[in-house]
Order: C-alpha cells, then sequence, then structure tokens
C-alpha cells in the first residue's frame, strides 16, 4: 500500500493521522507548527484521500501501511499522532510495533468499541448523485437536506473531487468505508501493552473519551497520561489549535 503523504521541515520525525473521512490535509496547519522542531508527515489512509483504494480495511492492515511507508522513507522510530479513526491506528501501529514508536498521541478516541454514528452521513453521501451535479453547490444542497452542520458540510466536501472528462467522485472509497464500518468502530486488540509515554487529549464538549476511560486506557498504555480541552468537541486541532499545539509541544519534549 503506497500510501499518500506529505512532509515538511527537519529534525526528527513525527507522523499524523486522519480521522474517517478525512484526508491529510486536515492536519497541515499544525503540521506546518510542528515542523519548525520536527520532520512532520501527514499521511492519507488507505480509501482516503489520495492514497490507493483497497477492498479490506482494518486498523491492522492500517497499522501495516503505516509501517510499510516508514520503511520506505528509511524511518525505524517515530512520533505519532492520530486523529479519531487515525488514532485507533496509532494505537494499533503501537501495539503492533512498540519499538517503532518513540511518543504516541492519540487525539479524542479510546481502544474501546463504538457505537456508530456515521450512518446518516453515509446516507447523504451515497445520495448525491455525482454524475449529474455541476458543482460544489449542488452538492452541499444535497447534503444539507439532512446535514444541518456547515462545518461537517463543509469537511465532507472536500472529498469532492473533478473528473478530467466531466463530472464529479469521491476522493474516499465511499462503497468500502461503508462495508467495513464495523471494524472501523472496533475495538483495538494486543497481545502485549504498549510501555512506551503516551499521551491521550480529549475534548470537553466530546463524549469520545473523558477521564473515565483512563483505566481501561492504561490496560494497554500503561504509561498513559490524559488531558481534557474543555472548550473543545471532538475536532480538537481545528477547535482548540494552540491549546493542542502546546500539549504536543510539552509532550514530546518532556518524555
Amino acid at each position: 500500500m503506497d500510501l499518500n503523504y506529505k512532509e515538511f521541515g527537519q529534525g526528527d520525525p513525527v507522523v499524523i493521522l486522519h480521522g474517517l473521512f478525512g484526508t491529510l490535509d486536515n492536519w497541515q496547519t499544525m503540521a506546518k507548527q510542528l515542523a519548525k522542531d520536527y520532520t512532520v508527515i501527514i499521511v492519507d489512509q488507505r480509501n482516503h484521500g489520495r492514497s490507493p483504494h483497497a477492498d479490506n480495511m482494518n486498523y491492522s492492515l492500517m497499522a501495516e501501511d503505516l509501517k510499510e511507508l516508514l520503511e520506505n522513507n528509511w524511518i525505524y522510530k517515530a512520533r505519532i499522532i492520530g486523529h479519531s479513526m487515525g488514532g485507533k491506528t496509532a494505537m494499533q501501529f503501537a501495539l503492533d510495533y512498540p519499538d517503532m514508536v518513540e511518543q504516541l498521541a492519540v487525539i479524542d478516541i479510546g481502544p474501546k468499541v463504538y457505537k456508530g454514528n456515521h450512518e446518516g452521513i453515509f446516507e447523504a453521501l451515497n445520495r448525491v448523485n455525482l454524475a449529474a451535479i455541476e458543482g460544489r453547490k449542488e452538492a452541499d444542497a444535497v447534503l444539507a437536506e439532512t446535514i444541518e452542520d456547515y462545518g461537517v458540510r463543509q469537511f465532507l466536501l472536500k472529498n469532492l473531487s473533478r473528473n478530467k472528462e466531466g463530472g464529479y467522485r469521491w476522493k474516499m472509497n465511499l462503497p468500502v468505508i461503508q462495508k467495513h464500518y464495523e471494524d472501523i468502530l472496533a475495538n483495538i486488540e494486543a497481545n502485549e501493552v504498549y510501555e512506551g509515554p503516551a499521551l491521550f487529549v480529549g475534548g470537553g464538549k466530546s463524549d469520545y473519551i473523558s477521564q473515565e476511560d483512563l483505566e481501561e486506557i492504561k490496560a494497554l498504555f500503561p504509561d498513559a497520561n490524559m488531558e481534557i480541552v474543555e472548550k473543545s468537541g471532538h475536532w480538537i486541532h481545528a477547535e482548540a489549535p494552540k491549546e493542542l499545539y502546546s500539549l504536543l509541544t510539552d509532550f514530546f519534549k518532556t518524555h
């Protein structure tokens, strides 16, 4: 799996993994800030962005994808940051390949199984007639029929791409993502723990993780600590970028 990625800066390597329906561009602003001190690689995970489409999708495969990317770039140890689905990939990578992880930072997700809440998004995306629409506004109008939040719609529409021969397509592999949605919601499993330093950052207005999850997290990541950014929801890198940048850089420098 030859993943698409972008690289910024110089120094010790830091890798950032986006969440479900996302692309590496979601983290470009944060990557450029971290690039003052590190070589930062932002990655499109399989079936997302400009990375290849594949019929299978689970965290073991996505962790293997990341291992291949690092080894192809002669990187054998890195700091790994992951948000949401990317956070689960990061956790799986740390558990499967602990010697390749200097430090682990997981943003607003835990290792537990989650209940699905994206069914409405799948339905809305599938209702967009990609062959018939003439532009982004038309696609947005279709999404707006069921998705009220303008920010969510704009996030999803970053996946809309014009075909050279006319018409539009989704950059993401929507059918396979939907087919393997249960695998994306699944809990992380491992036979061994990751004993390195780990930081879990939650949003105070998000219900993805809270301090109550720390005991379960420590079962797999015994050296984990948790910080809550009270003013933020799930999209901490967009809603509270200064606070997240400070937490990440303090963590990197003190462990």
